[in-house]
């Protein structure tokens, strides 16, 4: 009869755990990083005779062996690849659409510029004199100056920004690798198969995924499931053997980005950070670019003005200053007499000529192509960020589907091992009444 009651007793201890996993995973059923946990029940043998030999009675039962994570380390590495791909496109798309938004004509007004000027210039071939119209022109001239000074600023205020954004994303991730270590350290002392370690797991896989999120980075495991991490494209150990080596980043006078690990280059093709860098050099050339269309309209106005002449005859001024950049380029303060209209012979030839430069290679056309330029590069990162986050989300479905809880599930085996403790509890409530039955009999 004790077998009875050990049986019953095995029973209620296991079942209570059971309902207790139960329980955790409806509570975590929205919990991110939470994989679904299964305690592992096993039948407690009895021992029986032999011949020649009579053993010590076990009583049977059942036995707990451990908890379990609902996991598939092949999904998990799949979903982590996708994510970093995923990450790094949508941050350099959301900084390209930026840099697209900088160098609209809604936001700096050059392109409207250039047109005005030149339709001025039109209008000033039939009435060269008319100082309305030279006033016109020069205002022209001056919003072609602030807009490529606004869109200077603009791009150099994203190249701030996306320095600031790498070093915080920078320190994010050196917090995580030494979060990640002490969870390490966590795993190694764990109870194998106890419900603080698959707490820890959890926390792992978690860390894991955020610096997959952010870098590119590969991850093996001990038999206590600590991990070492090192570095996907140089093989730089990042987390392992109780080491953390963090890494650093720096930001050139250009904006251009430059990671290091142990001083060393830390190269990086995935994740957020890579995405920052490439993000970081699309505005460095497109810095560049900017002050290349500044240089190049400015000497082609200056030049077509500085061939006519003014009012009172003289040569005329240019009408840009400042032309070795976008962020300097100004208007240079000339009155409306001060319009080379003419030249040496027309009262209109110098706005003729100025007609004539519209066409291939002339400033507007110029300017044009740029914006082109940057909205097919646009386009593209659209693309690939539609696919990348398709991917992921399919990755991430896949994991899913292995990790997360289902309610209806949680429900049905709640139920059976409800069923379970119940009949474990009249197992010991049979046990007791035969052995005061037997009691009693005495």
């Amino acid at each position: 009869m004790s077998d009875l009651l050990a049986i019953g007793a095995s029973g209620l201890k296991a079942y209570s755990r059971a309902l207790s996993t139960i329980g955790d995973n409806i509570a975590n059923a929205q919990t991110p990083g939470y994989a679904r946990r299964t305690l592992e029940l096993t039948e407690n043998q009895a021992a029986g005779d032999m011949p020649l030999y009579r053993s010590a009675i076990k009583p049977g039962g059942v036995q707990i062996s451990g908890v379990t994570r609902s996991v598939d380390a092949w999904l998990i590495e799949d979903s982590r690849i996708s994510s970093g791909d995923a990450e790094r496109s949508a941050t350099r798309l959301d900084w390209m659409n930026r840099v697209e938004g900088a160098l609209s004509d809604e936001t700096n007004g050059i392109a409207t510029g250039l047109t005005r000027l030149f339709t001025t210039a039109d209008q000033l071939t039939a009435d060269p004199n008319n100082l309305t119209l030279r006033s016109q022109f020069l205002q022209a001239v001056d919003d072609v100056a602030s807009g490529f000074r606004t869109a200077a600023g603009q791009l150099s205020g994203m190249a701030d920004g996306i320095a600031g954004a790498a070093t915080s994303e920078v320190e994010a991730f050196n917090a995580n690798l030494d979060a990640l270590e002490q969870i390490n350290i966590g795993l190694r002392k764990a109870r194998p198969g106890s419900t603080n370690e698959a707490s820890l797991l959890d926390e792992r896989d978690r860390l894991l995924d955020q610096l997959a999120s952010q870098a590119g980075v590969t991850a093996t495991f001990d038999n206590h499931g600590a991990v070492t991490l090192r570095a996907s494209g140089s093989g730089d150990l990042l987390v392992g053997g109780g080491v953390v080596t963090p890494i650093a980043v720096t930001s050139a006078a250009d904006g251009r980005l430059a990671f290091t690990i142990g001083g060393a280059p830390f190269p990086n093709a995935t994740g957020s950070l890579a995405g920052l860098a490439e993000a970081a050099n699309h505005v460095a050339d497109q810095r560049a670019g900017l002050d290349t269309m500044a240089t190049q309209i400015a000497g082609q106005l200056n030049a077509a003005h500085q061939a006519g002449l003014d009012a009172g005859g003289n040569p005329g001024a240019a009408l840009f200053t400042g032309t070795a950049s976008a962020a300097t380029l100004t208007a240079a303060p000339l009155t409306a007499n001060q319009v080379a209209a003419a030249d040496a012979t027309s009262g209109n030839g110098t706005m003729l000529a100025l007609g004539a430069m519209r066409g291939n290679g002339d400033p507007e056309s110029a300017w044009s192509g740029h914006l082109a330029t940057q909205a097919q590069a646009t386009a593209s990162a659209r693309a690939q960020d539609a696919a990348a986050t398709t991917r992921r989300d399919a990755a991430a479905a896949a994991r899913g589907a292995v990790s997360e809880i289902d309610l209806d599930r949680e429900a049905a085996d709640l139920l059976r091992f409800q069923q379970a403790y119940s009949a474990a509890a009249r197992t010991i409530q049979v046990a007791r009444e035969t052995i005061q039955t037997l009691l009693s009999s005495l």
